[in-house]
C-alpha cells in the first residue's frame, strides 16, 4: 500500500495531540469547567479516531486485501467509530452544560468550523462505503483522515483561545482557602 507510511505518521501527529489534550487535562487538578473538559474530551477523541482510521488499513493491508475490499471495511469501521464518539460525546453532562451556556448564534458560530470539516470526512467515508469511485478510495480515505487530523486540531485552537481568564485577585471567590487567618 503506498499510503502506508504517510497514514503511520499521521497516526504520529494525532497522538501527540492525544499527549495534548493529557496535558491539558492534567495540568492544575484538570478542567474546571463544561466548556474546558467539552473540548479536551473532543481533541482527545478525534485524535483516537485518527489514530485508529489511519492504523486499520495499514495492519488489514498486510493481509493482502487491497482494493474496495480495504478500503470499504476501514470507512465502514471509521464511520462508526466516529458515530460512536459522537453519541458518546453528546450525552455526556459536560456537553450538555456547555451548549446550554451559549445562545443559538454563538452555538452556530463555535460548531461551523467543525461542520465545514466533519462533512466533507463523512462524505468521503460514505463514498467509499458506496465504491462509486473505486480507483479515488485511497485518496478519499487519506482525505477522511487529514480531515479527522484538521478537526482535532480546530478543537485544540479554540480550547487555547476560548479558555476562560482567570478571575482577578479581588473576586473573593478566586482566593484560594487558607483554613486560618492570615497574619
Amino acid at each position: 500500500m503506498p499510503d502506508a507510511d504517510l497514514l503511520v505518521q499521521l497516526a504520529g501527529i494525532a497522538g501527540v495531540f492525544v499527549g495534548f489534550g493529557a496535558l491539558i487535562s492534567v495540568r492544575s487538578g484538570g478542567a474546571s469547567d463544561a466548556h474546558e473538559v467539552t473540548y479536551i474530551r473532543s481533541v482527545m477523541s478525534f485524535a483516537i479516531w485518527v489514530v485508529i482510521a489511519a492504523l486499520t488499513p495499514v495492519i488489514v493491508g498486510r493481509y493482502d486485501i487491497t482494493g474496495h475490499a480495504l478500503w470499504m471495511p476501514c470507512s465502514l469501521l471509521a464511520l462508526l467509530l466516529w458515530l460512536g464518539l459522537w453519541i458518546v460525546g453528546e450525552r455526556t453532562t459536560e456537553a450538555r452544560e456547555a451548549v446550554a451556556a451559549y445562545s443559538l448564534a454563538q452555538s452556530v458560530g463555535l460548531t461551523a468550523p467543525f461542520l465545514l470539516l466533519i462533512v466533507p470526512l463523512l462524505g468521503a467515508l460514505v463514498l467509499v462505503v458506496l465504491g462509486p469511485f473505486p480507483d479515488q478510495e485511497p485518496a478519499l480515505y487519506l482525505t477522511a483522515v487529514v480531515l479527522g487530523l484538521f478537526v482535532g486540531a480546530v478543537a485544540l485552537l479554540m480550547l487555547v483561545f476560548l479558555h476562560r481568564r482567570p478571575k482577578p485577585a479581588s473576586d473573593p471567590a478566586a482566593l484560594p482557602a487558607t483554613g486560618g487567618s492570615s497574619a
